[in-house]
């Protein structure tokens, strides 16, 4: 074989007589008679050398190879391919016989070789047993698997690595990373992406083999490195089951995926921030926001701009992840951040489903849209007033107002302008939102107003048309015109005295009867002479019959002096004065 310190190998040592090997310990090769001649050296034929390659056999180092010994007739006299186990010794120490010593020197992982050691050079003329005649040249035919020296540390090289690299792996870190895994000659023994699955691990507590411990350290999240380690830093001479031989040095190809710390809490970073900001998040707020979910190394995980619709919860409650439940306090309408939450602030070792694996690191790049407390009030800033105000709206009032409807981000929803004619409503009667009803309230004609509308106030948490669910609404207000209404319930009201007495003034032909047609046309004269009001928002023609139909108690079409009189309320007992 490729054989010992001038002895043959431990195999080939079970076949020579325990007197022969002895001998060949203790004395060394016998000395060299008859053919060939002693100045003959081993002849090396390289028949495949790597394109690459990247260390050569030197004296001292550890080798592990395959060989077939043949004779020169080509018949063969040993083999490790037939045992299935490669020869592992030390080269240049007297340990291997002098040829192999010499013949190994300078070769390359996965180089094939052919050594010819002539006899003076193996066994000389004493043979090795009944294998090894007297003065026979031998023919190795090698194919070198590993190689490596007890000075040897882990080697690492870096292939790619993120131009931002704000943290590298310390001892204690979590890391989470994807391998491939192979022998020095390529070979592969394990793969963490076969399994579609990284490997997660502390670093620094013995929960890896010493090599990977090193190999490790100081890497970037998204960084791939090539990780080789010596076997003594490996398994060693046991290896590991049928997958990893023994002293075999392990070639990794590393992809650092994750990174944190137990100790970790999250980290923030301010991305834009407005320049005003009159209010910041506090706990018990109901924020909208939208975010871009990622992993450490970029790999997107969710989008709430994919399904474009904001992401809404109260704060501090309990409702999200601790991380993001601590990131959203403190923030201003419109500002947006950089949220990193560790694995123990988010969903820990168990993950999310298909979604987050265990022990991920979240990335969140959030947009605050807006937030309340559900016991905001209407906000009300007023940015023009008229010098003089001596008519301002109020409830029952029929105004006209032009305005702008937006979201708290500033997008537009509803514009008056976009409108045939401006809007009017009556205030107080619930034909607009609550919040906007208030902000219309108290304003004098040609004053301008910004109102603020918390959800609860506005449209709830359905929102409605083009508004979104639990949405800040902000209006910018104009009034354009007042109509002063009447109290709630009535059709009618004086602004003077009434005539007295009034049945005559509305009998305007004198025939002791008032019809519909009599009825309104005293009805309008008295709005034409500032002398009365009608109820506003409403035809004319509808609310006069109506308060003609008030009077009609028997329905003949007609309104008499007993009709007008006082009514008795049936249910108080109490005289009421209708509205005339």
């Amino acid at each position: 074989g490729a054989l010992g310190p001038r002895q043959a190998p431990p195999l080939l040592l079970l076949l020579l007589p325990l007197a022969v090997a002895a001998l060949l310990a203790v004395v060394g090769p016998p000395p060299v008679t008859g053919s060939p001649s002693p100045l003959e050296d081993v002849v090396i034929e390289r028949h495949y050398i790597p394109k690459l390659c990247a260390r050569e056999v030197q004296i001292g180092d550890f080798v592990r190879y395959h060989y077939n010994g043949t004779f020169t007739d080509g018949k063969r006299f040993d083999s490790s391919h037939d045992r299935g186990t490669p020869f592992i010794g030390q080269v240049g120490l007297g340990r291997l016989i002098t040829g192999m010593d010499r013949g190994i020197q300078g070769m390359c992982v996965n180089e094939h070789r052919r050594v010819t050691v002539p006899p003076h050079l193996a066994y000389g003329s004493l043979g090795a047993g009944n294998v090894i005649p007297p003065d026979t040249t031998l023919i190795f035919d090698l194919v070198l698997l590993d190689i490596w020296n007890a000075e040897d540390k882990v080697e690492t090289h870096t292939l790619s690595k993120p131009e931002g690299c704000v943290r590298t792996v310390q001892a204690s870190d979590f890391v989470r990373y994807h391998y491939n895994g192979s022998l020095l000659d390529g070979t592969p023994f394990d793969s963490s992406r076969n399994r579609k699955q990284t490997y997660d691990t502390y670093v620094g507590q013995g929960y890896l083999i010493q090599g990977m411990e090193e190999g490790l350290l100081g890497m970037c999240v998204g960084e791939r490195r090539t990780v080789i380690i010596p076997p003594f830093l490996a398994y060693g001479e046991k290896g590991y089951g049928t997958t990893i031989p023994p002293q075999a040095s392990l070639m990794f190809d590393v992809l650092l995926v994750d990174l944190h710390n137990p100790k970790d809490d999250i980290i923030m970073d301010n991305q834009v921030v407005p320049e005003s900001c009159a209010r910041k998040s506090v706990v018990g707020d109901f924020m909208r926001y939208h975010y871009n979910g990622t992993f450490l190394d970029g790999t997107p995980f969710d989008s709430s701009y994919q399904r474009n619709s904001t992401y809404n919860t109260y704060i501090g409650l309990g409702y999200v992840i601790p991380g993001m439940d601590k990131a959203l306090q403190g923030l201003c309408i419109g500002e947006k951040r950089r949220i990193t939450v560790p694995p123990h602030m988010a969903y820990g070792e168990n993950g999310s489903g298909d979604v987050i694996p265990g022990s991920a690191v979240l990335v969140f790049d959030i947009h605050v849209i807006d937030f309340h407390n559900p016991k905001d009030t209407v906000e009300i800033r007023v940015t023009q007033k008229p010098e003089e105000c001596n008519l301002t709206s109020a409830a029952n009032d029929l105004i006209r107002y032009r305005y702008n409807c937006s979201l708290l981000d500033g997008t537009l929803i509803y514009s008056s302008d976009h409108q045939e004619k401006p809007p009017e409503t009556v205030l107080g009667t619930f034909r607009v939102i609550e919040g906007l009803d208030e902000g219309l309230r108290d304003m004098c004609v040609g004053e301008r107003r910004v109102v603020i509308v918390p959800p609860h106030l506005g449209h709830g948490e359905n929102g409605a048309r083009d508004v979104p669910g639990s949405a800040v609404l902000l209006f910018e207000l104009e009034l354009t015109h007042i109509q002063k209404g009447v109290p709630e319930g009535y059709l009618f009201v004086w602004l003077e005295d009434s005539p007295e007495p009034i049945y005559q003034a509305m009998d305007l032909n004198k025939d002791k009867e008032v019809p519909l047609e009599e009825f309104s046309e005293f009805i309008k004269m008295q709005v034409a002479n500032g002398k009365g009001r009608l109820l506003p928002g409403r035809d004319p023609d509808v609310v006069i019959k109506d308060m003609f139909d008030n009077q009609d108690r028997n329905k003949d079409g007609r309104v008499t002096e007993d009709e007008l009189k006082l009514k008795v309320d049936e249910d108080n007992e109490k005289l009421r004065h209708e509205e005339l």
